[in-house]
């Protein structure tokens, strides 16, 4: 059984998160991003995020392997217990238990930050990401079809949702 080390990510863990990113922009339908994100880029994105919309990395020897981040799901106000998980887990890692680490350590920072609803958008094929929310107790509510195009092909995106109860 591989150990993580889940924590807060710090500015210091900005190129290694991007460098995971940029991996499932070019290679996964993971991510609807289709160009690189530049490292100004994702350091305005770590800049909008804070208590209530943190950020954790895990890492295995040191080395950050995965992170998570809880989003603002819209700018108006009536939304501002709703979330949106965003999770990507370094290639050499995936299916080793990384992104179940990450999964249980937001969960437990979302309910101290007294977040209301989680909702995660889910390409379609991404099956291991379906398996755990699932797993988490994650509910499909809708399904949003073809809204992405993606090396040639139209994509139908998966909408679950986790409601935080004490």
């Amino acid at each position: 059984m591989i150990t993580f080390n889940t924590r807060p990510a710090t500015i210091s863990d900005l190129d290694n998160m991007l460098a995971i990113y940029n991996e499932a922009i070019l290679s996964t339908v993971a991510t609807f991003d289709t160009v690189p994100r530049t490292q100004e880029e994702q350091l305005h994105w770590f800049k909008n995020h804070g208590p209530s919309h943190p950020i954790l990395v895990t890492e295995q020897n040191g080395i950050v392997v995965g992170w998570i981040s809880l989003s603002k799901w819209s700018d108006r106000q009536a939304y501002n217990q709703t979330v949106e998980l965003s999770m990507y887990i370094h290639k050499d890692f995936r299916g080793q238990g990384a992104g179940k680490e990450l999964m249980q350590q937001i969960l437990k920072v979302a309910k101290r930050a007294h977040l209301h609803t989680i909702i995660s958008r889910i390409s379609d094929g991404n099956d291991a990401s379906i398996h755990l929310h699932k797993q988490f107790g994650f509910n499909e509510i809708g399904t949003m079809k073809e809204v992405g195009k993606k090396f040639g092909r139209f994509i139908d995106v998966h909408i679950y949702q986790k409601m935080l109860t004490d």
